[in-house]
């Protein structure tokens, strides 16, 4: 797939909770091309912006306004210069970047913990309203704030919290195996923390359901070039960038 080269203009960004922020931006091309899965390499226009661009996924794309969205977490230089642009300011894009989900499912089941819920987001989307269930894990009630942005979206919504203040006490391995067991799931796809990745992976090898993974990893150049991002395939070595960032389970030999 083409990618795209943008300098998008920054159409407005919204507080989702104290370190989590959903900036929306106009950049028609990439809005076009993108699929669920996909990521974007990004980079504030400002003489003090760093080197390296900083790689996100896209959590959706309004193709009628030519604009996208993409959600962070404010952690390091690069995100605390972008949570400071304000509407009007532009960012150099790169993207869409790697493979998308395969969206062949049936009837899929959405697993996500953190920020891994932000391209689940858009897979959501893909699929249709009210096609997917979604399981999401969080630490505490703070952290599974991401319901409300799934809320009519999917059919069905499943939460586990550690501390037990929202949802299931527990991880969401509390809940993956009655759920793979009674719902007749054909498909799962999963993004967030690599236990939580492996856990369901496994989970899912062992009641015959296929399980997609998208792996996070640091980009340094997001192109394939720079090797930063590999991981370990059946007989070779994988990039993430692009022969992903979506695999199959039982592709990735080591996270």
């Amino acid at each position: 797939m083409p990618k795209t080269i943008a300098e998008a203009k920054v159409i407005g960004q919204k507080v989702l909770n104290s370190t989590i922020k959903m900036i929306e931006v106009y950049a028609p091309e990439i809005a076009e091309q993108a699929v669920p899965g996909q990521f974007v390499n990004v980079q504030v226009c400002r003489n003090t912006a760093p080197l390296l661009r900083r790689p996100f996924g896209v959590a959706g794309v309004n193709k009628k306004n030519g604009t996208f969205t993409m959600i962070y977490r404010i952690i390091g230089e690069g995100t605390h210069i972008l949570a400071d642009v304000c509407t009007g300011d532009k960012l150099s894009i790169v993207g869409p970047l790697g493979h998308g989900f395969d969206m062949e499912a049936k009837k899929p089941l959405l697993v996500g913990g953190g920020l891994g819920l932000a391209p689940l987001l858009f897979l959501a989307a893909g699929f249709g309203t009210g096609k997917t269930d979604l399981l999401m894990g969080g630490r505490s009630r703070e952290e599974v704030f991401w319901a409300c942005l799934y809320d009519g979206l999917c059919s069905e919504i499943f939460v586990t919290t550690d501390d037990g203040s929202e949802g299931t006490k527990g991880t969401v391995m509390a809940l993956l195996p009655e759920l793979l067991q009674k719902n007749g799931y054909d498909c799962v796809y999963v993004c967030g923390p690599v236990p939580m990745m492996k856990a369901v992976a496994e989970a899912c090898l062992a009641a015959g359901v296929k399980c997609q993974v998208s792996l996070e990893k640091y980009m340094a150049c997001g192109l394939g070039a720079c090797l930063s991002c590999a991981c370990g395939g059946i007989g070779r070595r994988m990039k993430v960038c692009t022969d992903g960032p979506v695999f199959w389970a039982e592709e990735v030999t080591e996270w």
